[in-house]
């Protein structure tokens, strides 16, 4: 009898102590805030600030990533032809060459002249997964250093969805792994649809990437971030070439009312005339995919390379169509046009001058002397589109001078 009660009281302490390991969890995998500030004071001296002035000063973290003084940031500081100034993380001023931007991924590569600069340890994606805890280190508004931190929520080629604060100003800073590496690069808060809205203190612009405003951010924090594959062949093609070259097709398209991509124009002397694509033809797929959205449309061409051949399945009068199409280039000018199409108030060109040009509903219209401040378009609802008379499945905002006036897209 008393084996028996002995036993039971050891098998009891065995199972006590096995629950509270399982509570306690893997030390391994913790990360403390002694960590944690080892990462900060190993990644720290390889941020930077990017300064550009274009009409007004705009400010960006940047990553210095070799030791030839190259740092890769937002192309949202992008400038045409004006100098930019990186502040290191000891206050020191450097002049810098902007030497190119891909408005495909809004990221832009520039090069130091002061080759005194401390690189970031790159590391990989392939152990990222959801859950996997990651943190920000950039430059406080005080100098001083600052760091968010949080986990991923989803992982893709071509973006990280992180579940994390961005701080103001913080577009352009490394996302690092629990070893300090640099996994990838923030690019902003995670919106799908939404444009870019800029802080603006003492005419002084911080980028802060894809969000609304502070109140209307996600209140969960989420972050979309370029993995770190991305960074490094974005920064190597346009160190080498000025540019990241990328497919063009020559067509402008909408999505109509019955989720169809639809074709609207067709340039002159572009691959899709010598395809002899038309108006009205509806694109189905690209090269055996299904297309859900007129943006994967977008994605898809653009990142093909010039000179490639693609099939489309396309619907004409009813029948489906298979039609092969060389791709051309999407030119740096047709980059910059892009840009100062959809970010008017940071790229000022003769494209940014007439509001009613760019191809995008929603927008913010910004001004040095208020710190917030956006007008937004949205769809009405059916019981608004009635009250205001408007025909039901447009947006009033295309109906204000009594045409459809809906945005097409372009590729």
């Amino acid at each position: 009898m008393m084996k028996k009660i002995k036993l039971m009281s050891i098998l009891t302490v065995f199972l006590f102590m096995s629950c509270l390991n399982l509570m306690a969890g893997p030390k391994s995998g913790a990360i403390d805030e002694v960590k944690i500030d080892e990462i900060t004071k190993k990644v720290f001296p390889s941020v930077v600030k990017v300064v550009a002035r274009n009409g007004y000063t705009k400010v960006a973290m940047g990553v210095v990533i070799d030791r030839e003084g190259h740092i890769v940031t937002t192309a949202l500081i992008s400038p045409r032809d004006e100098k930019i100034t990186i502040v290191t993380t000891k206050g020191k001023k450097i002049e810098a060459e902007f030497l190119g931007m891909d408005s495909e991924t809004h990221l832009a590569v520039v090069r130091a002249k002061d080759k005194d600069l401390t690189p970031v340890v790159m590391g990989d994606t392939k152990s990222v997964s959801p859950g996997t805890w990651v943190c920000l280190v950039s430059i406080s508004p005080e100098d001083t250093p600052q760091v968010t931190q949080g986990i991923v929520s989803s992982v893709s080629p071509e973006k990280l969805r992180l579940n994390v604060w961005v701080v103001r100003g913080a577009s352009g800073s490394p996302v690092l792994d629990k070893e300090g590496r640099m996994i990838g690069l923030l690019r902003g808060v995670y919106t799908e649809e939404s444009p870019v809205i800029l802080e603006f203190r003492e005419k002084e612009v911080e980028v802060s990437g894809f969000v609304f405003s502070r109140a209307e951010a996600p209140s969960s924090g989420m972050a979309l971030a370029i993995p770190i594959d991305i960074v490094k062949s974005v920064a190597v093609e346009i160190k080498e070439k000025g540019k990241v070259q990328r497919g063009w097709l020559g067509i402008s398209f909408y999505e109509n009312e019955e989720g169809d991509i639809e074709v609207v124009e067709v340039e002159k002397e572009s691959p899709a005339e010598l395809a002899k694509l038309e108006e009205e033809d509806l694109v189905l797929q690209i090269e055996g995919k299904d297309l859900t959205s007129p943006e994967m449309l977008v994605r898809e061409i653009r990142k093909r390379k010039p000179g490639q051949t693609i099939t489309l399945k396309i619907q004409r009068d009813g029948k489906e169509v298979k039609v092969k199409v060389k791709l051309g280039e999407y030119t740096e000018e047709d980059a910059w046009r892009e840009m100062e199409m959809r970010f008017p108030r940071l790229f000022v060109g003769p494209e940014a001058k007439a509001l009613e040009r760019a191809p995008f509903a929603r927008r913010a219209f910004s001004f040095e002397t208020r710190k917030y401040i956006g007008v937004y378009v949205d769809p009405l609802n059916k019981e608004l589109a009635e009250y205001f008379g408007v025909k039901e499945g447009l947006d009033f905002w295309w109906q204000i001078s009594g045409k459809d006036h809906r945005p097409k897209k372009q590729d």
